[in-house]
Formats: C-alpha cells, structure tokens, sequence
C-alpha cells in the first residue's frame, strides 16, 4: 500500500491487507446472482509492524468501535460493480482513516485572559445590566 495522505512515510505492505469477496447486494442484474464483486478487507492493526506505536494507539482510542474482538479492522465496499474497484476504495478508506491520526493533536495549553479583555468583558455586562435595570415598571401616576 502507498503511502496515506498526511503520513508521508507510511506503507503497509501487501502481506499484511487480506481480502475476501463475496458476492452483493444491490442493482446489477444477473451479475449480482454470477460475479464476487463485494470485497472485505481485513488488517490486524496490532500485528502490523509498518505502523508506529504512537499511531496505533491513536488509532486504537479513535475507532475502537471498528475493531473486531481479534484486533481486526474489517473494511467493506461493495459501492461499485467491479471488484478491483472496490478493493481499492477498501485501501483508499484505510488510507484515510491512518492519516486522521498519523499527526499527533495539538497539546492546548491554558491561557489567562488580558488586563484589556477583562475591562471590555465588565464593560459590556455593565452596560447591559444598566439597560435592564432602564426598563423599571411603568407607573401610570
């Protein structure tokens, strides 16, 4: 496999990507009932070892859900009619889903507000509480 965007030194190798077909679902006629088109892919994210620690854990936090109880990410496409089509839109989903958490995310720091965005800060909730406190009842003397 290429390398995935965003991760310019990523490549998992083909021995690691197993892939099964089956037949789809869906229009196609007579070639639905005859040809596998549907393709599976299936990729042990622990047993890789084209992936950084770091990655897979990453990955791991992020779709723990898509994981089978083996460790397995198992991708399907059956979108299209031809079966090399759909292997590589199964690369294509596993390339995207790799560079989503290639890059480590940004580590937010707290800051204190300004000296100059406090007073604008009381400023304004003065002058909103002084237009409330404007509109008192209205006593018809």
């Amino acid at each position: 496999m290429e390398s995935a965007k965003g991760a310019p030194d990523i490549s998992i190798p083909q021995d690691e990507l197993h892939f099964t077909y089956a037949r789809s679902s869906g229009k196609g006629g007579q070639n639905v009932n005859k040809v596998n088109s549907k393709a599976v892919l299936k990729w042990n994210l622990s047993s890789s070892r084209s992936v950084p620690p770091a990655v897979k854990q990453r990955f791991l936090d992020k779709f723990a859900n898509r994981l089978t109880t083996d460790g397995d990410l198992v991708i399907m496409s059956d979108e299209h009619r031809d079966q090399g089509r759909n292997v590589s839109e199964c690369i294509s989903r596993l390339k995207a889903m790799l560079a989503s958490v290639w890059r480590a995310p940004k580590v937010r720091r707290a800051t204190k507000p300004t000296f100059g965005s406090k007073q604008r800060r009381l400023k304004s909730k003065k002058e909103h509480s002084e237009k409330k406190q404007s509109r008192g009842k209205y006593r018809g003397d």
